[in-house]
């Protein structure tokens, strides 16, 4: 295209119709080519013309009506005959104003901004973007991305021709969600950006992967591009693999580790948390003095993450909880804290016999010296080995804890970002697959959940300032804190179905966008609806399927019911992999 050439041309066959109503998000067209009327659908694109000859304001279709009304003939009847009401059509077009295209824009040329700078006037010539026009004008969204910034995702579904290009920037440090129901292509669409990423040089993701179903990302045999960690089972507690992740307890602060263990409804509650908070401080005090940490010593608090002694813990708890006190003439009486941590330290020793927990009450001894934690966070948030993508396999941590596991890793890492030096920061983006397993609705949360919520919540409001964002991958946008999708800027939505999970996207889109929802459960797999800052116009696209697939595909279940017998050899091994609590094949 010359630098002259105006990317919209329209003639005098193309003209849809006149302006007939304007409001502030809003046009109404009068239609006067029944023609074009036809092929107009909702999502397509119409140019209004408007101050000037260079400029047009693009609204998108949101409603297409036919309306009759009678009206005399053109023609009056011959004398003596009876007058005919004939029944005239009248058709109106509504569109959403999403934005303004000019032609020529001071030195640069054919150029699109969302926003309009001024509004529609009355009859002003309405056309329909089709054919060519619409192709040259698909090709403009996002060409003035630099090329360090283009993220490419697809496709158009209006021009198949045309690339779906975003503001990787954009798309990262303001928050964003990919939603959508089971078979969407929900998988393929996060695997598909991850693979993206990887092209970068020092790319900085973390996957919370909930079913291990992204491994395949960091199999180097098929070209996998990602490091895959996961939460240590019971199979890693004797001979811990490399890429096993342990959560020390002494990670947890006080309040994530009280969730656990504190039942809040026991008469002694108070009293347990406050022995808790004392003897923990202690320790830690006393691992501090143990290393020289003098100048961290006088500023520590209960929730640092110090290594101490669980076992020392429970010596003292128990001490507490069989002490006398001593009366007045020195005869013992029952003690201030005498058989009132009977069940706190019951339910403690509860969760250390069961091996399950291992990742976090039963970690290596290495684990429990002061300088393991700067390693192990070095490993999640650093890709000078050129894999920058990190996958955690959080499928083997027991649901009952997974909230507070995600909630402490996130909240561990976070607060890493928090602290280090501003200019020596590397941004960072924490991905949350299946984020309705742990970060629901605040009402619907019980007391571990909200401990995992206020982690995430508080990255969700602030962690843009420090380079760090989420992104929340969800097939029930209902069942996630409202909070934290409040607080991300753009969607890619694929199929939804419910009419709850419509819901929400319907209420987080401005109001001249939300009629756009509207296609959401008649998207085919691999399309989405991209919504947000990062693309200029929303969009249907049409996804690029990822060279790397996740272990989520779809199941043939009819085709394999006819020819494929279910392994017996396969089923004896997994209940002997549900007795162990480990995939590990026994020997």
């Amino acid at each position: 295209m010359s630098e002259n050439f105006a990317a919209l041309q329209f003639s005098d066959t193309e003209q849809l119709g006149k302006v007939a109503a304007v409001d502030t998000s809003r046009v109404t067209i009068d239609v006067s080519n029944s023609v074009l009327l036809t092929r107009l659908g909702i999502g397509n694109l119409i140019a209004i013309r408007g101050s000037t000859e260079r400029e047009y304001l693009i609204a998108m279709v949101e409603r297409v009506t036919r309306s009759l009304r009678d009206e005399l003939p053109d023609e009056l009847p011959e004398e003596g005959e009876d007058g005919i009401l004939v029944s005239m059509p009248t058709d109106l077009v509504r569109g959403a104003l999403i934005g303004t295209f000019r032609t020529v824009d001071g030195d640069k040329k054919n150029t699109f901004k969302r926003g309009a700078d001024t509004f529609p006037q009355i009859d002003r010539d309405c056309f329909v973007i089709d054919a060519a026009n619409l192709q040259r004008f698909m090709g403009i969204l996002g060409a003035e991305y630099p090329e360090n910034e283009r993220l490419k995702l697809g496709n158009f579904v209006a021009d198949r021709k045309a690339e779906a290009v975003i503001s990787g920037d954009k798309f990262f440090q303001r928050h964003a969600a990919i939603l959508g129901s089971t078979g969407s292509g929900k998988s393929y669409a996060v695997a598909l950006i991850l693979e993206r990423a990887s092209k970068l040089k020092y790319p900085n993701i973390v996957v919370f992967d909930m079913h291990g179903e992204y491994a395949p990302l960091a199999n180097a045999e098929k070209g996998g591009f990602a490091t895959r960690f996961h939460i240590a089972g019971p199979g890693d507690l004797e001979k811990p693999k490399n890429d096993a992740l342990f959560l020390p307890y002494w990670l947890l602060n006080r309040d994530e580790m009280l969730s656990m263990i504190l039942d809040r409804s026991d008469q002694n509650a108070p009293n347990q948390a406050s022995r808790f908070t004392l003897h923990a401080r202690a320790l830690k005090k006393l691992t501090l003095k143990k290393e020289g940490k003098v100048d961290i010593l006088k500023t520590f608090t209960v929730d640092s993450p110090v290594p101490y002694s669980l076992e020392e813990l429970l010596k003292l708890l128990r001490k507490d909880n069989v002490t006398k006190g001593v009366g007045k003439n020195g005869s013992p009486i029952t003690g201030e804290w005498e058989n009132k941590l009977t069940r706190f330290i019951s339910r403690l020793e509860a969760k250390l016999d069961d091996r399950r927990y291992g990742f976090m009450f039963a970690p290596p001894s290495a684990a429990n010296e002061y300088g393991w934690l700067g390693t192990q966070v070095q490993r999640l948030l650093t890709s000078d080995s050129g894999q920058g993508i990190k996958i955690i396999d959080f499928s083997e941590v027991p649901s009952d804890v997974l909230p507070v596991v995600t909630g402490t890793l996130a909240r561990l890492l976070y607060d890493v970002q928090f602290w280090t030096e501003p200019t020596k920061r590397s941004p960072v983006t924490l991905l949350c697959d299946e984020a309705h397993l742990y970060l629901p609705v605040r009402n619907d949360a019980d007391a571990v959940q909200k401990q995992a919520l206020g982690a995430f919540e508080r990255i969700a409001k602030e962690g843009r300032k420090y380079g760090f964002s989420l992104l929340v991958v969800s097939q029930r946008p209902s069942d996630v804190s409202k909070t934290i999708l409040s607080q991300c800027n753009n969607f890619l939505s694929l199929r939804l179905t419910n009419d709850s999970d419509q819901g929400v996207i319907t209420r987080l889109m401005p109001d001249s966008l939300a009629g756009l929802t509207s296609v959401l459960p008649l998207l085919d797999t691999g399309e989405a609806l991209m919504l947000g800052d990062a693309v200029l116009l929303p969009s249907r696209i049409r996804l690029d399927k990822p060279v790397i697939t996740p272990d989520s595909a779809t199941r043939d279940f009819w085709k394999e019911w006819g020819c494929q017998p279910a392994n017996n050899e396969a089923i004896n091994l997994a209940v002997e992999a549900l007795r162990s609590q480990t995939r590990d094949k026994p020997c």
